[in-house]
């Protein structure tokens, strides 16, 4: 064959295409996105180039035998995975996924602006993908069932996956009418860009003019990007795994999901994943009064201050199934 023919030069191209088409993949989800094969049509398996943005920030945390620990390195890590959790669980979650209350749209560009920060993708192909989970969770087609297709895969090896890469426009129309929202979805890479660097500037402040503080530009990325949101994302992910394996049924539903403790410590509230199941539509996930659910007690303070209205209750009758059959009304 001609070595100049129309076939053999793209053989040779093909690598750097492959490496283009990535790349700009990264910068935008939906690049060429008519130009790629049905999801639906693709294998379920580990995509490795999807996989490296994961490796790098699963490798960045090592880099902590570097740098150290400080008092304030160690705190800002944790405060931020505590409200950047409180932005996946209050508003990706029980927001864009649910409806369970209604907000302004700038307080709803916000939230899904330190949601994103997470690095857990866009709030349009979060709530997507787990609107598709509850329509079809621990059955075939849930594309994060432990039940179906095991423990490991549930937690993480289904978001390296190609197959479910793409966003599911049509499953969110009451989301994707607002530009902003899709713009954040479409280049989800854009905000935990600028956070890694606002983490990197808030470092170099600390250090030349708080040296007292003992805390160094690496140490304070390295625990506030990198450590805090791997913890951030498989704390999320161990909803997805742990939660249909571990637990407590309180409510027969249609799948496997299980309240625990220690997951409700851990995701702020999501932990009552049965209770959620049941009844997905409520603000609230803790039904009962001990049950604790630290994001539906920011949610009421946000009400109180006006920033959100219109909380949707666990209906009465909902609350009472879940009792022993001694303790329900006549």
């Amino acid at each position: 064959m001609n070595s100049h023919s129309p076939l053999s030069r793209r053989q040779k191209t093909r690598p750097w295409s492959v490496f283009v088409l990535t790349v700009c993949r990264w910068l935008d989800s939906d690049y060429r996105r008519e130009d790629l094969p049905d999801p639906s049509q693709l294998p379920e398996e580990v995509n490795w180039q999807r996989t490296l943005p994961f490796i790098f920030l699963h490798l960045g945390c090592f880099a902590v035998f570097w740098v150290g620990v400080s008092p304030v390195a160690a705190g800002a890590a944790v405060f931020l995975y505590l409200i950047r959790m409180f932005a996946i669980t209050g508003f990706y979650h029980r927001y864009f996924s649910h409806k369970t209350f209604k907000t302004s749209r700038f307080v709803q560009f916000l939230f899904a602006v330190l949601g994103n920060s997470s690095m857990q993708r866009g709030p349009l192909w979060w709530a997507a993908t787990h609107r598709h989970h509850h329509k079809h969770s621990d059955h075939e087609e849930d594309i994060h069932s432990p039940v179906i297709s095991g423990f490991v895969w549930s937690h993480i090896g289904w978001l390296t996956s190609m197959r479910n890469f793409p966003t599911a426009y049509k499953s969110i129309p009451d989301l994707s009418k607002y530009p902003e929202l899709v713009f954040l979805n479409r280049y989800d890479q854009t905000v935990p860009f600028a956070y890694g660097l606002l983490m990197l500037a808030t470092g170099w402040v600390l250090e030349t003019f708080f040296p007292a503080l003992g805390v160094t530009v690496g140490q304070f990325f390295i625990w506030t990007f990198f450590i805090s949101t791997t913890v951030l994302l498989h704390g999320t992910l161990f909803i997805n795994s742990l939660a249909h394996v571990w637990g407590r049924r309180r409510y027969e539903t249609d799948d496997d999901s299980r309240n625990s403790w220690l997951l409700t410590f851990i995701t702020l509230g999501e932990g009552w994943h049965n209770n959620h199941h049941r009844y997905p539509h409520s603000v609230r996930q803790g039904f009962r009064w001990w049950e604790l659910d630290m994001t539906y007690y920011g949610l009421k303070f946000l009400s109180w201050a006006g920033l959100i209205w219109d909380l949707r209750p666990v209906p009465k009758a909902v609350i009472e199934e879940g009792l022993p059959s001694q303790q329900r009304s006549a």
